[in-house]
Parts: C-alpha cells; sequence; structure tokens
C-alpha cells in the first residue's frame, strides 16, 4: 500500500508541472497577440504628398510627421493624413437662382488647390482635416448663388459665362487670404449650366440664327475685304503710272534743260568767236589805221596823188589844150595839131 500511495504523489506533483508550463505558453501567445495588435495600431504610414496630424482623446496635437512609418500610442493617439499637394474638389449640383426667378443648376464646378504644409495644423484647427467642406464647397455655393441673384439669365447662360470661373476664383482667394492664409486657388473650371428645356430650345434657335448673322456678316467682310484689295490695287497701279509718268516728265524737262544749256553753250562759243572774229578786224583796222596814220604824210599822198592820175591819163589835141589846162589845174598835158582827147585809161 504505502509503495502504491507513494506514486500516486509522485503522479499529482508531475502534473502541476505540466500545468505551470501550459499556462505559460499561453501567457506568451496573449502577450504576443497584445504586442501585435498594439504594433499594428502604434505604427502607421505618412503617404508621399501628405502631412500626418495626431489626436489624442479627441484634441490636436502641436506635432505633425512627414511621409514615411511612424510610431504613435495605440488606442491613445490617432491620425489623419492630410494632402498637401495640388487636388481638384468637385462641387456637384450647384443652384443658381437668377434675377428674373429662373432656377438653372450647374452640374459641376471644378476647383484646384493646394495647401501649404506649414499651414497644416493651423487650417486644421479652425477647420478640421476636412477643411475643403466649409473652405470650398461652402463658399462655392455662397458665391454662385450671390452672383446669379444679381443677374438674369441670359447674364449667366451668355454674357458673363466666361467670367463665372475668373470671378469665382478672385472671390473664393480673398476669402481664404482671411480665413485660411496657407490655401491657394490655382484654377475653377466652370461647367454650362443646365437650364429649362424650353429655354434651351429658344437659345439653341436664338444661337442658330446668330451663326448665320455672324456667316452674312463675314461673308460681308469678305467682300468689303476684296473691294477694299480691288481699290488698293487699283491705287496702287495709278501711282505707278503717276510715278512713271514723272519720271517720263522729269526725263523730258532734264532733256530740255540738257539742250538748252547746250545751246547756250553754242551760242557763247559763236558769240565768242563772233567777238574775236570783231576783235580782231578792229585790231586790224586799228592797226592798218595806224600804220596809215603813219605812212599817210603830204609827200605820200602827193606821190599817190601823180600816181593815181598817171593811171588815168587822158590826151588832149587840139588849139584850145591851154586854157582847159589853165581852167582845171592839169599837171599834165599833151597836145596835138587836132585837139583830140585820148585816154590812156580806156
Amino acid at each position: 500500500m504505502p509503495d502504491s500511495g507513494s506514486s500516486q504523489e509522485v503522479r499529482f506533483g508531475g502534473n502541476n508541472h505540466a500545468g505551470s508550463n501550459n499556462n505559460l505558453g499561453v501567457l506568451i501567445v496573449f502577450l504576443g497577440v497584445i504586442a501585435a495588435i498594439a504594433m499594428q495600431f502604434s505604427l502607421h504610414r505618412v503617404d508621399e504628398g501628405h502631412v500626418a496630424v495626431y489626436y489624442r482623446g479627441g484634441a490636436l496635437l502641436h506635432s505633425t510627421a512627414l511621409p514615411g512609418y511612424h510610431f504613435m500610442l495605440p488606442f491613445i493617439t490617432t491620425f489623419k493624413s492630410v494632402q498637401v499637394t495640388t487636388q481638384t474638389d468637385e462641387v456637384k449640383d450647384i443652384p443658381c437662382g437668377t434675377s428674373g426667378g429662373v432656377m438653372i443648376y450647374f452640374d459641376r464646378i471644378e476647383v484646384v488647390n493646394i495647401l501649404r504644409s506649414d499651414y497644416v495644423l493651423d487650417v486644421v484647427k479652425n477647420f478640421t482635416a476636412d477643411y475643403d467642406k466649409p473652405l470650398i464647397f461652402d463658399k462655392v455655393h455662397h458665391e454662385v448663388n450671390q452672383f446669379c441673384s444679381t443677374q438674369n439669365l441670359h447674364s449667366v447662360y451668355i454674357d458673363l459665362f466666361d467670367q463665372i470661373d475668373e470671378n469665382l476664383k478672385t472671390a473664393l482667394q480673398k476669402d481664404l487670404n482671411e480665413m485660411a492664409p496657407g490655401l491657394h486657388i490655382v484654377a475653377v473650371r466652370v461647367t454650362k449650366p443646365k437650364i429649362p428645356e424650353a429655354i434651351r430650345r429658344n437659345y439653341e434657335l436664338m444661337e442658330a440664327e446668330r451663326t448665320k448673322l455672324l456667316i452674312a456678316t463675314e461673308k460681308q467682310k469678305v467682300i468689303e475685304k476684296e473691294a477694299e484689295t480691288e481699290r488698293k490695287r487699283a491705287v496702287i497701279e495709278a501711282e505707278k503710272q503717276a510715278q512713271v509718268a514723272n519720271i517720263s516728265y522729269a526725263q523730258k524737262i532734264m532733256e530740255k534743260e540738257s539742250m538748252q544749256k547746250m545751246s547756250a553753250i553754242e551760242d557763247a562759243t559763236i558769240l565768242a568767236r563772233k567777238k574775236s572774229a570783231a576783235d580782231a578786224e578792229f585790231y586790224a583796222a586799228k592797226q592798218a589805221a595806224a600804220s596809215n596814220t603813219l605812212r599817210l604824210t603830204p609827200e605820200y599822198l602827193e606821190l599817190m596823188k601823180y600816181k593815181a592820175i598817171l593811171t588815168n591819163t587822158k590826151m588832149y589835141f587840139g588849139p584850145s589844150i591851154p586854157k582847159y589846162i589853165t581852167e582845171n589845174n592839169l599837171p599834165f598835158t599833151s597836145t596835138t595839131p587836132d585837139d583830140e582827147t585820148f585816154d590812156q585809161g580806156a
């Protein structure tokens, strides 16, 4: 008996040791699961182009995290990822009541915006991580309603439609500069608003008529342009002919002037030649006169007188010769018995 009792004690002690080992393994597994869960909820990733903001007990912490893997207290601290690159917010189905009482809808307005990373904490603190709802979506509705309430349907749909995007961008940025300085509006794209079907058909008819008018206007401009081109061509041709005529006229004038100058030169040459001849004749006459003055002495003249008499010698014959000679003062006489005259010069 004692032997069997002792063996029972030994078996009981072995069971206690195995139970302790089982409990330790369960505890290790439990702690591993807790650690894995804690790791799962403490390790988090921030994507590129985002900044993480942290909350503890619902309060925003003053720390942020850049892209990468980070740790936080599990179950106590939470985070939200805020995009800091360019993003596009689509605001859909925006009602627009015009000043004339017509209700139209903008199907979609796209607002391209970007938040600076150094302003993330301020914007999230004032407008939460979903800041685009109060700052973009609600502001777009407000600005569109304000614009439509002061304009009629034709202005919104036709006349001022091309200005809506730029005016909306300016209005949004003006408010954001005061409310959220780090948020910048890059661009605004506005789709054509939806209008009642009956009004849309009227606008289509009006647009078709306007297109016809534009075509007719363009045709008229083409005709006017062609006429203007033809007129300019005629003017250019007339100017060319006038220039050619002026050149020909100037050429003829130059020819006449050249001929006149040549004639004047010839006249001057003839005049100079005649003057030279006259001067020569005058000089010769003057020299002859001076020579005659020196040569025509009384003795020479007496000699020439007798030569002239001898050249025209007459012979007288008859009884009255002495009387004739005395009356005519003839220096030389010759008489014959019959008083006949004989002219030697004859």
